[in-house]
């Protein structure tokens, strides 16, 4: 008990983090400032030992696609072309000259391959399915069926065979399911219009623009690139461009090319953080609970939490439940979190510079191969027909990490919970939201 409470103790402790904490983790490793382009990390903490006499049975799990490419070629030729105007014009620094080289070569790496899965997006798959199945192995013993699910893009698809194919190669007696439809679409990937339409309201634009204009400067990074203001004036739309170059710097660390190059050295450490928290508060204010936009974004992903306490509920009834895996995209796993209350995820922040204060940091949750997983144990020993929720604890892993949940645990200073509270938690939250 002392150890799950060291654990637990540490692990409250990274959840409080401040502002100045983000800083200067994003100026140790200028990489999570990348946001939602983060290569994935893994787990950074050892998991809490599950209490004396239960057993892992059946695992719950949505996961977005592993690192891609960006996702159309304007990504890449639009400050390509903007560049190469300049060059044409001679007003480009040195460093410009050198950034459109850098541009050049990640456009012919990523040729016809567009948001395709990467060579780093399917090892980490294989990685995620490796420790599921290592710290998980009563889940996965003997011929157990394992139910996999995709949306209809191909980085998803090759990301869900890339786990199976490391799944069935350590235990090839696994029976697997696998799929990819429209059918399912419908809570793999909700497109609601009532909510989208919500990130446009007045209020939640004029949040951002506000937010935008107390902060955001790029102006040092036009100096880097261009030698003369005036053309910049005249022919630049530097908000775009300092937004094209940083996402492309963000996307470097998930190819092959990282090991070749860097778009960083454009940016101060500050210019890194400013730009992350421009991204934090789009995020949350786009598929966070922003009380800017309604607070209400999270229920995008009702329909997938509804499918995922029904087929827990299916599966728990069976003496061998196997596993349920479903992957798809960070618009998804960011507002599950959030509905979910993970960590803390749900908070409501008016003050939208407090974000980092009140632990809301984006490149925590949806890195690449971002994943929740629910990890059910039932009692060792009992018959299934005798154990019912009460019986039943969970966990709820974030990109495998423990995970807290804002009711109570299982047991104090443990991230184990009743499935009967979990349940009833849920449906609740689900049973107020209306169409």
């Amino acid at each position: 008990m002392r150890k799950n409470f060291i654990l637990f103790l540490s692990f409250l402790l990274t959840l409080t983090a401040t502002a100045q904490t983000v800083r200067e983790e994003i100026a140790a490793n200028p990489c999570l400032s990348a946001s939602n382009y983060l290569s994935y990390p893994g787990p950074r903490h050892a998991l809490a030992a599950a209490p004396e006499g239960y057993q892992p049975v059946y695992i719950s799990h949505y996961g977005r696609h592993g690192s891609r490419y960006m996702i159309a070629e304007r990504d890449y030729m639009r400050p390509i072309r903007t560049l190469e105007q300049a060059d044409s014009a001679g007003v480009l620094t040195p460093k410009g000259r050198e950034t459109l080289g850098k541009l050049r070569r990640m456009y012919a790496e990523s040729l016809n391959r567009w948001g395709e899965l990467t060579p780093l997006g399917a090892s980490q798959h294989r990685e995620i399915a490796r420790r599921m199945y290592g710290r998980f192995p009563s889940v996965f013993r003997d011929s157990v069926w394992v139910d996999a699910k995709s949306t209809v893009v191909i980085r998803c698809i090759l990301s869900m065979e890339n786990e199976l194919l490391e799944l069935t190669r350590l235990n090839p007696r696994l029976r697997i399911r696998h799929d990819a439809s429209m059918h399912d679409m419908y809570y793999m990937n909700l497109g609601d219009r009532r909510l989208t339409s919500m990130r446009d309201t007045p209020e939640a634009k004029a949040a951002y623009r506000d937010w935008c204009a107390r902060h955001v400067d790029n102006r040092p990074l036009m100096l880097r690139l261009f030698t003369d203001t005036a053309y910049v004036r005249r022919n630049v739309k530097a908000d775009d461009l300092a937004f094209q170059l940083f996402s492309l710097a963000g996307i470097i660390q998930n190819s092959e090319i990282r090991h070749r190059l860097s778009l960083y050295d454009l940016y101060t450490a500050d210019d890194l953080y400013r730009q992350w928290r421009q991204a934090n508060v789009y995020w949350y204010l786009n598929y966070g609970p922003a009380p800017q936009s309604g607070g209400l974004q999270p229920y995008s992903q009702r329909n997938l939490l509804r499918n995922i306490i029904h087929e827990a509920d299916s599966c728990l009834a069976l003496a061998h439940p196997g596993a349920t895996l479903r992957f798809g995209h960070e618009t998804m796993v960011m507002p599950l979190t959030c509905l979910l209350g993970l960590n803390g995820a749900d908070r409501q922040v008016s003050d939208l510079d407090s974000l980092e204060a009140a632990g809301w940091v984006n490149y925590r949750i949806f890195p690449m191969g971002s994943n929740i997983q629910l990890v059910f144990y039932k009692p060792v020993g009992k018959a299934a027909t005798a154990v019912g929720d009460s019986d039943i604890l969970v966990r709820f892993l974030l990109n495998e990490d423990d995970a807290t949940l804002p009711i109570s645990s299982y047991a104090p200073h443990t991230p184990f919970y009743r499935w009967a509270d979990v349940k009833a938690y849920c449906l609740a939250k689900l049973n107020a939201y209306r169409e």
